[in-house]
């Protein structure tokens, strides 16, 4: 009988998770700790890990507490990382947990390629708008195509909670549909960061570089980390050019357009402008309701679309608000045993409606957009009337409908008092110009991303 007793389902190890789950963030769950895998090894456990990256991000941040809970829920003296699968143990496992100089491409090469990418996220469950819809098509064509210099490298970015996370995993999974032995790295820029550094104080760079010789494509989230750090930019930029080389396709997220980001070198910006950049924006009213109905197919709820219409009326920022109202609404009404009404959906997520309104205000807009046209409040908001100060009252007064649910009345007394028809004719004026004019509607969106981070 094999040393190794495979229990993927082990009490000991869901126990420790659900812990976990609890003390960190979401994201370092989804990414380092859920893709681990349990065997017991007489009195200790063996956990997993579908890559090296994984395995030293467990190991240097979280292996002394994850040993704490093993002995705590299981009585179990020792804790090993390792890289591979139960089924498929590399050939020595050490008795200690593994090193980052331990012999990672042998057991690498004789286990499946994961590279955490998360198989929840597609492009059948990923609701498409006008907001997003060019970004969609973008990434669907990089995952179709990967390599193809039109999209590589592509950069999505925007405000969070948009979509970008979601659309470059959904390219990743495309890309292992049609090619099952792709190997897709997706990465949070955090990471790369830290174990760059690790390879540097281990001097095991080699090695580190060597890990995007073997993959196909490079998914990398949120490059506005990178700013201010010159010896990971160095690193990143000779990635990057040794993937572009190597036709290996190259999918970023940034939170904003690259050459905004202060800290990022300028040569690393003129990389990211070789491909493909698109912006997601806010969804609007439709898609909303559209993401709010999905969300709660998801979680094998029906909600009415009366409901649904209004948490998209009420929650205007992002995809991750609207999803947090949803759990919300289906856990309380779980709880309660009550059907989801609009009744009830108005008396549940009152709060959240309050924090809402309190987040994007009037003021705040205002405050907004005159620094955005580096003007002085007092002067935007004056009666003066010549084009530098008038089309940016305009827009304060557009994205303050957008934004807010006060009244046409209530915006213009918030201008200065002005009348409810001056608030009306600004809004359709920016309207119309978003739609013929691309510096204002450059300004438009930057505004929408900027209010609702």
């Amino acid at each position: 009988m094999s040393v190794f007793e495979i229990q993927p389902r082990m009490d000991v190890w869901p126990a420790c998770l659900q812990r976990l789950e609890a003390e960190l963030p979401p994201e370092d769950v989804l990414a380092l700790l859920r893709p681990l895998l349990p065997a017991r090894q007489g009195d200790g456990l063996v956990l997993y890990a579908p890559n090296v990256f994984v395995r030293d991000e467990v190991q240097s941040r979280y292996l002394p507490r994850i040993r704490e809970l093993v002995h705590h829920f299981g009585g179990l003296s020792q804790v090993v990382l390792d890289v591979g699968s139960p089924h498929r143990p590399s050939a020595a496992t050490p008795p200690a947990p593994v090193t980052p100089a331990a012999a990672a491409a042998s057991n690498e090469a004789a286990s499946p390629f994961h590279g955490n990418v998360d198989p929840h996220y597609t492009f059948d469950n990923f609701v498409e708008g006008r907001s997003n819809q060019l970004a969609r098509a973008a990434a669907w064509h990089a995952a179709q195509k990967p390599g193809d210099r039109g999209h590589n490298p592509l950069l999505l970015y925007g405000g969070t909670g948009l979509g970008k996370t979601h659309l470059m995993h959904a390219a990743g999974n495309e890309m292992r549909r049609l090619n099952p032995a792709a190997r897709v790295l997706y990465l949070r820029s955090n990471t790369f960061y830290d174990a760059f550094f690790r390879s540097l104080q281990e001097k095991t760079t080699d090695q580190f570089k060597r890990q995007f010789h073997k993959i196909d494509a490079l998914l990398i989230d949120d490059i506005q980390f990178f700013a201010g750090k010159d010896r990971t930019q160095e690193e990143f930029f000779h990635t990057f050019n040794a993937l572009f080389e190597g036709r290996q396709q190259i999918i970023l997220t940034c939170d904003r357009y690259p050459r905004e980001v202060d800290g990022l070198e300028p040569r690393l910006k003129s990389r990211l402008g070789w491909g493909l950049s698109v912006a997601i924006d806010p969804p609007d009213f439709e898609t909303r309701a559209q993401i709010v109905l999905s969300k709660a197919r998801e979680r094998g709820a029906v909600i009415p679309d009366e409901v649904a219409e209004l948490i998209a009326k009420k929650m205007r920022s992002n995809v991750r608000e609207l999803e947090g109202a949803i759990n919300k609404l289906i856990a309380q009404a779980g709880l309660l045993g009550k059907p989801v009404t609009l009744e009830f959906a108005q008396e549940t997520l009152r709060d959240l409606w309050r924090a809402q309104q309190q987040s994007i205000s009037i003021p705040n807009i205002q405050k907004a957009v005159a620094d955005y046209y580096g003007l002085q409040l007092r002067e935007m908001l004056g009666k003066k009337r010549n084009r530098s100060l008038a089309r940016p009252r305009q827009m304060a007064m557009a994205l303050a409908k957008e934004l807010t649910e006060h009244s046409l009345p209530e915006i213009g007394m918030a201008f200065d008092g002005r009348d409810h028809t001056t608030v009306l004719h600004a809004c359709r004026q920016i309207r119309s110009l978003i739609e013929s004019d691309a510096k204002l509607h450059e300004d438009w969106e930057k505004l929408l991303r900027k209010l609702s981070e």
